[in-house]
């Protein structure tokens, strides 16, 4: 389904969510270690909760080298509000180990100047870093035109027919990364996400509020369903 999708729908997606959600412009979250960590901690878990396991983690070491030295279960405790400490807490420590082993330092600025693929590969290389991590920090920090796929976007996106409702998580991210002009993925990643939220909901999508739903295949077919069944009713 997704190989069908033509530029013309993905500039009117994006159009289309820029006039529903306002104009947005990229501007820099963190530093790319920062964003990293950051990234880990929010691995299947709110953005309250990883926020606040991100701001106590950081509160409770003077630098990363502190951290890295620290003992796992004190790490563990400084991130337990953020949920699955005793996974991310190892997975943490073993990635400033890597990146300290590797780079001699925990400067990821020079990610900025890998072409996009080796600075994924790079990235994916740590523990427990896979495309959706990578891309964030290469987008967020770097600005580089990475796209994570959250679950938002993976569902609007199958809901869209950008890819085949069997597609994978981590393939997603190769197709709608190829797919999207890479001077539009900052604004893509986050009005997809913003709608994901309001409107293509996970349960009970409000399909008729939709700014999407002319070029929806799937909420044409919901909302046809439903009047059939107003109908017969």
């Amino acid at each position: 389904m997704g190989h069908k999708v033509t530029q013309l729908s993905i500039d009117e997606i994006t159009s289309l969510l820029a006039e529903e959600y306002g104009p947005i412009e990229w501007s820099q979250h963190r530093d790319p270690l920062s964003e990293l960590i950051m990234t880990v901690l929010s691995q299947n878990t709110s953005d309250h909760n990883s926020r606040r396991a991100f701001d106590r983690l950081v509160a409770s070491f003077d630098n990363w080298d502190a951290m890295a030295e620290a003992n796992v279960e004190d790490i563990a405790q400084t991130i337990k509000l953020g949920g699955l400490a005793q996974v991310k807490a190892p997975r943490i420590k073993k990635i400033l180990e890597q990146i300290l082993t590797q780079m001699g330092s925990y400067d990821l600025g020079f990610l900025q100047d890998l072409p996009m693929a080796e600075a994924k590969a790079w990235l994916q290389d740590l523990p427990g870093v896979g495309p959706k991590t990578a891309s964030c920090v290469l987008l967020f920090s770097l600005g580089k035109p990475a796209l994570p796929v959250d679950t938002h976007i993976y569902r609007v996106a199958k809901r869209l027919g950008l890819i085949d409702s069997k597609t994978s998580a981590e393939k997603a991210h190769e197709i709608l990364g190829a797919m999207i002009p890479a001077e539009d993925v900052y604004q893509f990643h986050i009005y997809m996400i913003e709608h994901g939220r309001r409107v293509c909901k996970a349960q009970q999508p409000r399909c008729h509020q939709c700014v999407l739903l002319q070029i929806c295949p799937a909420g044409q077919l919901l909302l046809g369903a439903t009047l059939e069944h107003r109908v017969k009713a």
